[in-house]
């Protein structure tokens, strides 16, 4: 027979029974505060949300049905509120700002010659810096508008290039106008695409074997405003030219055109600068293949322990031009991710010191302190020299990490080189406009900084500003003269010239002033 069960009296007093000390009171009221709070946060909301129905509406209608109410006002029922909250969600653009061709911060008018460049050089490590260098490119690739690209047009009043935005919009309205359907720009038939800005069509036809260079040099102003395969208003522009230049390429050798033409490698270094910047940005395993593949083409283009010119196979013949193009290509594969030998930047910096006459600080063209090669000279053309390898030596020396406290034999050299740039400063002459200098010049003194850059800076304004077209077809680009204006064409001097013109905010942070 079973025992029948008896509770347990527990030793613990009843909840009723319980005696509750002040702290115990404000112990078990603080663990439940935080549900409290949450509790009255929601009821505080749906309050709000009640308030902002209309409910007078409902009550001066008492007795019609919603049916009829529809039939006698339909603009006069209210939308559920649930609705009201969701659609404002869905629509609301938080992904995809509204960005404008020529999109421009409304701050105090600056002039052009005033902006500073880099005046402190306080920075000798020019690479590591997220601000800077997404991606060199022809002559840089931190700016534009996008991501660490910079400020774009925001930034040309920020950065001291204020009144140039409308240049620049139409200089790439330009060059928009005139790519091909197919995605390239022909150095020599674009013209084909004439009438899409104004009447007439445009002279300065160039050399048709330089479309993938001229090709290569449209894509980077378009890149260097902040425009990449996805984003910005030039998007459709960027993602059919680096197609073509993709479709132009050897999968076997990764040349990039044909070597049909004898300067054909100059077109495959400025191809490669804008598929790498291209690459940066996309992260595109197609773009990356294309990209590597070109580098791995000019790695076997060079000199050993040396620099680079015509041949590939080399010969041991090496040029600072040349040269100058491989060593910005190499970079901006580098900052992009790419495999690049160290050993391939190293033998470029020592032809740049082989060819650079410290006495008087120029760079020479195939040897030290040599002028720069240019076409012959006649009636039309007298021989005008510049300091083009000057200039190039420059900049490849601020991307090579070389800052003003750097020696060659004893001498500041970058100082050195700046100093003769300063005394051969920009003209705007017919037949003496060596826009390839400019842009070198530009880019290598604006990081200089100092007066040296304020005196380049006013020659530019002159030079490149006012002499920009400004009525027909021909609006927005730049007629091609100068020693290779009739090689590269109205492509190649619009391309170089809206490079120039994107100088304040094309580099974020070389040299650290900024």
């Amino acid at each position: 027979m079973d025992r029948p069960v008896v509770p347990i009296e527990s030793s613990l007093p009843k909840p009723w029974e319980e005696e509750h000390s002040f702290n115990d009171v404000l112990y078990d009221w603080m663990t439940r505060a935080p549900w409290f709070a949450i509790s009255a946060a929601a009821h505080l909301l749906v309050y709000f949300i009640l308030s902002a129905v209309p409910w007078a509406k409902f009550g001066s209608e008492k007795g019609k049905t919603f049916e009829a109410k529809i039939e006698q006002a339909p603009e006069e029922i209210p939308e559920e509120p649930e609705e009201e909250i969701e659609e404002e969600i869905v629509e609301d653009p938080v992904d995809e700002p509204v960005l404008q061709d020529a999109e421009v911060v409304e701050q105090e008018q600056e002039d052009f010659q005033e902006a500073e460049g880099d005046p402190d050089f306080l920075s000798d490590s020019n690479f590591e810096q997220e601000s800077f260098n997404d991606v060199i490119g022809i002559g840089g690739g931190a700016g534009g508008k996008f991501g660490q690209r910079g400020l774009g047009h925001k930034g040309l009043k920020a950065r001291g290039g204020s009144g140039i935005e409308q240049n620049l919009a139409d200089a790439l309205e330009w060059l928009k106008a005139h790519q091909a359907p197919d995605g390239h720009w022909d150095a020599e038939g674009f013209s084909a695409e004439c009438g899409k800005i104004g009447s007439g069509v445009c002279g300065g036809p160039g050399n048709p074997t330089h479309s993938v260079g001229v090709t290569g040099l449209a894509l980077l102003a378009f890149l260097g405003d902040g425009n990449t395969t996805s984003k910005g208003p030039y998007k459709a522009v960027v993602s059919k030219g680096v197609a073509w230049l993709r479709s132009q390429q050897d999968l076997d050798t990764g040349l990039i055109g044909e070597d049909t033409s004898h300067e054909f490698i100059y077109d495959h270094a400025i191809a490669t600068l804008a598929v790498c910047e291209a690459y940066y940005f996309s992260k595109s395993p197609i773009y990356k293949g294309v990209a590597q593949r070109a580098i791995n083409y000019i790695a076997r283009a060079q000199n050993p322990y040396s620099g680079w010119r015509y041949d590939v196979p080399p010969s041991n013949d090496s040029d600072t031009s040349v040269t100058g193009w491989m060593i910005f290509a190499l970079t901006s594969a580098q900052e992009a991710g790419l495999t690049v030998d160290p050993a391939a930047l190293e033998g470029g910096l020592a032809w740049i010191d082989d060819a650079t006459d410290t006495t008087t600080g120029r760079v020479g063209y195939q040897t030290r302190g040599s002028l720069s090669s240019r076409t012959p000279a006649n009636e039309k053309f007298p021989r005008k020299y510049g300091e083009a390898m000057t200039a190039v030596g420059l900049l490849c020396r601020v991307f090579l990490h070389q800052d003003r406290s750097t020696e060659l034999e004893g001498v500041k050299i970058l100082e050195k080189h700046a100093e003769l740039l300063t005394k051969t400063l920009p003209r705007w002459e017919e037949y003496g406009c060596d826009m390839y200098y400019w842009y070198y010049g530009t880019y290598a003194m604006f990081q200089i900084g100092g007066d040296g850059w304020k005196k380049w800076n006013r020659a530019m304004k002159e030079a490149v500003l006012e002499h920009q077209s400004t009525e027909g077809d021909e609006k927005g680009s730049w007629d091609p003269v100068g020693p290779w204006g009739f090689s590269g064409g109205r492509v190649y001097s619009t391309a170089l010239m809206t490079l120039c013109i994107e100088v304040y905010f094309r580099y974020g942070n070389v040299l650290g002033a900024r």
